[in-house]
């Protein structure tokens, strides 16, 4: 069997220490090096890295990725306002291209020639790994266990490291599959594989907690945005990274961001899945409301057109066409004027606007006052009504020349 030099996308959890000794087995010779890529989800005191190599990989290295998938990927995204069918905010879909973008450079840097990831034959992850390798180093080959294995379920996977001596502290009955970043956190499986059960959120959430267990006094706080970005919190300005981890725990404190989703996933099948993204969801309603002072009524309306191009680039793994580049670039002069600050106040899962103030801010007090002002004469308005509705008038003449009702 052909001997490979193999860069694993290793995160620690069932699937990729099932993988490790799988390929040492499978692909006996071939060197195995874990990489874990840390866009917010490692916690201090984790083994993973020891266990790594307990399993049988060569090597093992973990990458910070933090400060550049919030500056060149989160915000971006936050500008672009981009929400994939009306709900997700794309944590897990963003964060995909970022870490095959890294497992890239690693393989380039070590000579590897094949990245593995596991990702399985029925997600939308394997596909924004794959298009991703694709795009940026087409001469690596793609190797995707759950693609070739006979292993069918977490409880397969489980008892196949437990006849290698292998145990994990998860059993499959009790345990989500999930994905963590800075930006979310993702919960599939167990009851929500039904769609008529309700979400257990007492067993479930992790990062925010229930409506109902959520503070009875509501908190204000204050983002400033300077083009887009923000970029201080309630008066303190903070780096992208500092502000997130703030809004998410004061988002997470008032059941901020949970959101209950049947999404299409690109390979035609539903998938039910949960979604914590406090931050997240506070940064994207304080940046609409601040567009919605900014941005003109075409602009607005094209920009908002063009987010659900975005979030469909993005979630189906297009995150390296062209096409998602000239549209970074158009998102990028609509935030030119998208400059100001916006109040909110958090209150048991609700999002409320406590008002906003830019200095390109398109509403005219004296234009828009109910009280006759000199910018607007309400004289004007009877000729332009008159000659918007002309086509209304024109037809409705022709319908009553024809003895139309």
């Amino acid at each position: 069997m052909e001997k490979l030099n193999i860069v694993l996308a290793y995160s620690g959890g069932l699937d990729t220490s099932t993988i490790i000794p799988w390929l040492k087995e499978n692909y006996t010779g071939s060197a195995i090096h874990a990489v874990c890529i840390d866009i917010g989800q490692i916690e201090e005191g984790d083994d993973y890295e020891q266990r790594a190599i307990q399993y049988g990989a060569d090597s093992v290295c973990t990458i910070d990725a933090t400060q550049e998938f919030v500056e060149d990927y989160l915000f971006p995204m936050v500008k672009s306002g981009a929400i994939y069918e009306g709900k997700y905010l794309l944590g897990t879909s963003i964060a995909r291209p970022l870490i095959a973008k890294k497992l890239i450079d690693k393989a380039i840097e070590i000579g590897a020639d094949t990245i593995c990831h596991g990702a399985t034959g029925k997600g939308n992850d394997q596909v924004r790994f794959d298009l991703t390798i694709m795009a940026l180093a087409p001469q690596i080959k793609i190797l995707a266990p759950w693609r070739l294995w006979d292993i069918k379920s977490r409880q397969d996977a489980i008892d196949y490291l437990a006849q290698r001596g292998i145990f994990l502290n998860v059993a499959a009955d009790s345990t989500y599959s999930r994905d963590e970043n800075l930006w979310h956190l993702s919960h599939e499986g167990l009851e929500l594989e039904d769609p008529g059960n309700g979400p257990n959120y007492p067993h479930l959430l992790q990062r925010t907690c229930q409506v109902e267990e959520s503070p009875d006094v509501g908190e204000e706080v204050e983002i400033e945005f300077v083009k887009g970005i923000p970029v201080s919190l309630n008066g303190v300005k903070l780096g992208g990274l500092e502000l997130i981890r703030e809004l998410n725990e004061i988002g997470g404190k008032h059941g901020i961001g949970i959101v209950d989703l049947t999404e299409n996933r690109v390979v035609g099948l539903k998938s039910r899945g949960v979604y914590e993204t406090p931050g997240g969801a506070i940064l994207y309603h304080a940046h609409n409301e601040l567009e919605e002072l900014c941005l003109d009524k075409d602009m607005n309306k094209l920009k908002r057109h063009l987010a659900l191009e975005y979030a469909d680039l993005v979630y189906s793994g297009k995150y390296f066409y062209p096409l998602r580049e000239a549209l970074d670039a158009f998102f990028n002069v609509t935030q030119e004027t998208v400059t100001g600050k916006c109040k909110l106040l958090l209150y048991k899962g609700n999002i409320i606007g406590r008002g906003k103030t830019s200095p390109y801010s398109l509403y005219n007090e004296e234009i828009s006052s109910f009280t006759t002002g000199e910018l607007y004469d309400h004289h004007d308005a009877e000729g332009f009504t008159k000659l918007f509705g002309l086509s209304l008038k024109t037809r409705a003449l022709m319908e009553q020349s024809l003895g139309k009702e």
